[in-house]
């Protein structure tokens, strides 16, 4: 009789930093019910990946579901993957660190489970060809990629099963293929076509092996799959299906089916990702030109044949598609080396490395399918997590005492100088190159990233919402099977086209402006509006830096000699801005000369952009205060103008923190949100990134004649509000 052996893996991840419900919604949905169902049929067997971010959740919140998984494992019924503990992409890592989170994994499922983990899981699926020997350091002896990876190596796709062997000076790795046919199909169809489709594959040759790979989230998660999988009974219908064809589908855990088959051959494999990822790491007119191509291949019949020569980009592009992905991944990097060489000396900081390996979870660092580095609390999660890593190692050199210091280094590895100061409240970064502004403040007694915001950028998705194609505007009907989330986008609220706005420079801090006289709030706001200086985003020269000898406070000078444009007349400025950061004070102060080296005077609506996060456009917890007869109170969310503004503040009720915004002489302010129409699992959303706050004078330049305006943030603290359960 013909057989296969049907090899299932299942991974199960949530995003550190991700939301407290999102969990328990996970968990209750999908994971729990899952493994009750492996309990009810013990001669299913299977291979499962649970990532350490919700390993660690599950300790602490169900400790009882660790024990399932321990008995299913010692009946031999289940085996627990490793890989790297919070699930980062390796690539993306220095070595120390991949290996670090390999053996952090490793350690939990021995306490736990009494056993080591012999397969990794490679989060995504992003191949480097460095892991064999990382890997093989760490014990590690298999993982899975995509079919993708070996039809791009050559092979033919009809042959591809059982597993492969490859290596890296020497050290090897077996590598499990998966089926993308299976990937698309479980659970979406029928199981009755799924088991037509193994017995289709079933041979004579006894080797004969099929690999599944996939998301447990969609097993319960994802839109419409918890009727269709639990309530619909298919995953018990499908089990059900398996044990009856027993004597044709086999079914062994990754590692029993290792030990008792020879691998298929050797090979060595391209630096890829699944299909839909590769697409994803494009730039977005790049995504257009790939899927226009698939398309013309559709109309002349050729894409099944040719379409595996034709790849998408590399997953580290989404450093350069995306710039706040390369800011927090640099950051993570420099605290990365900041530790080891701490370590180095001898110093124990264990909390401050696992506070690094947090940060280290690939979620907040692209965005495909999911939200990913659009949604502003994975970042911020990130960003909290390198805050403290950095907070532990200050404590451990500096103690308790005042302190700063600077250096001016390639931070971004763009080849160009960037101006980093740090002490024992505030750290600052600010890209000379990039208009002179600054791209991250740090308040480290609440380990808040004030600058953590989103550019609104164009997406290829946006397109289709443009035009409607592929737009499904209501839920998946009662009844019907579940649609593949990457199939078609949903819309979440109504209007999202009229959102569409697309940034022509980075939303960072402290960047100038030269308005035209009919600028308004609302064209300002959609970046339609005229500008009439070239200070923008253009780069800035520093001119010296230092820091006071009696007190915790660094200074530097910025200054661009350039052109404001008034009646086809272009009149020379020179624009000074003198960043000065008191650390024990808490201050960051930011005073403005320009100075007109025109031959007459001229009108000049001079503007200073800022843009902050609290992280919620409508939480009444997080607002914006301008006083007055009465104060005025706003949500972050809220588009408004004052005049005559001398200060205001910015307080977070939840976290205990404000920032006053000082302003000689008075200004006026703009304030509006910045918002991104993202793609997420749900839908296409509208996500707040950041406020917007402009202060602005119109008053003439005259010759030789300066004009000063100070701008001073002070940050501060005060009893948080108490949570509410």
């Amino acid at each position: 009789m013909k057989k296969i052996s049907f090899l299932m893996c299942v991974h199960h991840h949530q995003p550190v930093g991700n939301l407290e419900q999102v969990f328990h919604k996970a968990f209750a949905a999908a994971y729990q019910p899952f493994v009750q169902s492996l309990q009810r049929h013990p001669r299913i067997k299977a291979t499962l990946h649970f990532s350490g971010s919700l390993l660690e959740w599950i300790e602490a919140e169900k400790p009882a579901f660790l024990d399932m998984l321990s008995a299913l494992v010692h009946r031999g019924q289940i085996e627990l993957m490793g890989g790297g503990f919070y699930d980062p992409i390796f690539s993306m890592l220095r070595e120390p660190d991949a290996t670090g989170q390999l053996q952090l994994m490793n350690q939990f499922l021995k306490k736990h489970f009494s056993q080591s983990p012999r397969g990794a899981w490679t989060p995504e699926r992003v191949w480097d060809p460095v892991l064999p020997r990382l890997y093989a350091a760490a014990g590690i002896c298999y993982t899975l990629l995509d079919s993708t990876h070996f039809v791009s190596a050559g092979l033919d796709p009809e042959e591809i099963r059982g597993y492969y062997v490859t290596e890296r000076e020497g050290k090897t790795l077996a590598v499990f293929p998966l089926d993308v046919h299976l990937r698309y199909s479980i659970p979406f169809q029928p199981p009755e076509k799924t088991i037509d489709y193994l017995k289709f594959l079933a041979g004579d040759d006894e080797h004969c092996a099929i690999t599944y790979g996939d998301d447990g989230e969609k097993f319960g998660l994802w839109p419409g799959t918890y009727t269709w999988v639990y309530e619909q009974g298919w995953l018990e219908h499908f089990f059900t299906l398996l044990e009856q064809n027993a004597d044709m589908i086999c079914m062994h855990t990754l590692s029993e089916y290792l030990d008792q088959h020879p691998p298929q051959g050797q090979i060595y494999l391209p630096t890829l990702s699944y299909e839909e990822m590769m697409e994803w790491a494009l730039p977005a007119d790049a995504i257009v030109r790939f899927e226009n191509l698939h398309e013309q291949l559709d109309r002349i019949g050729v894409r099944d044949k040719f379409s595996v020569f034709i790849r998408g980009g590399y997953w580290n592009n989404f450093l350069t598609k995306y710039p706040e992905s390369n800011q927090l991944h640099k950051k993570m990097l420099l605290v990365s080396e900041r530790l080891e060489q701490l370590e180095g000396k001898g110093l124990q900081l264990a909390p401050a490395r696992r506070e690094l390996y947090k940060s280290q979870c690939n979620c907040a660092y692209w965005h495909g399918l999911f939200g990913g580095v659009y949604l502003n609390y994975l970042r911020h999660a990130a960003y909290t997590h390198l805050i403290t890593a950095e907070t532990i190692m200050d404590t451990a050199e500096h103690g308790d005492t005042d302190w700063i210091e600077y250096r001016v280094m390639d931070f971004n590895k763009d080849l160009s100088d960037d101006v980093v100061v740090s002490g024992k409240n505030l750290t600052l970064y600010c890209s000379p190159r990039n208009g002179g502004t600054l791209f991250e403040l740090d308040f480290k007694p609440c380990a808040f990233n004030l600058l953590n915001t989103f550019t609104r950028k164009r997406e290829a998705y946006h397109r289709r919402l443009k035009t409607g194609n592929g737009i499904l505007p209501e839920p998946d009907q009662p009844g019907t099977l579940p649609l593949r989330v990457h199939a078609a986008s949903r819309v979440k609220q109504e209007g999202l086209e009229h959102a569409l706005v697309y940034d022509w420079y980075d939303r960072h801090t402290f960047r100038d402006h030269f308005l035209d006289p009919s600028t308004t709030l609302e064209s300002f706001s959609r970046s339609c509006y005229t500008e009439r200086g070239d200070f923008v985003t253009a780069p800035y020269t520093l001119t010296r830096i230092g820091t006071d000898p009696d007190r915790p406070v660094v200074s530097f000078e910025l200054v661009r000699d350039g052109l404001v444009v008034e009646d086809y007349c272009e009149h020379p400025v020179r624009l000074t801005k003198t960043f000065s950061v008191d650390d024990s004070h808490r201050h960051v102060t930011v005073a403005y000369t320009l100075r007109s080296d025109a031959d007459r005077a001229f009108p000049a609506w001079f503007g200073i952009e800022l843009n902050i996060t609290l992280l919620a456009a409508h939480d009444p917890l997080r607002y914006l205060l301008f006083p007055g007869t009465p104060s005025s109170m706003q949500v972050m969310g809220a588009q408004q103008a004052h005049e005559k503004v001398s200060a205001f503040d910015l307080k977070d009720d939840r976290n205990g923190f404000g920032i006053r915004i000082g302003l000689e002489p008075a200004a006026g302010v703009w304030t509006f949100p910045i918002e991104t129409v993202s793609q997420s699992d749900d839908g296409l959303e509208l996500t707040y990134q950041g406020t917007a706050i402009l202060l602005h004078w119109n008053q003439p330049l005259q010759p030789a004649h300066e004009v000063h305006r100070v701008v001073q943030l002070h940050l501060y603290q005060y009893p948080a509000a108490k949570k509410t359960v």
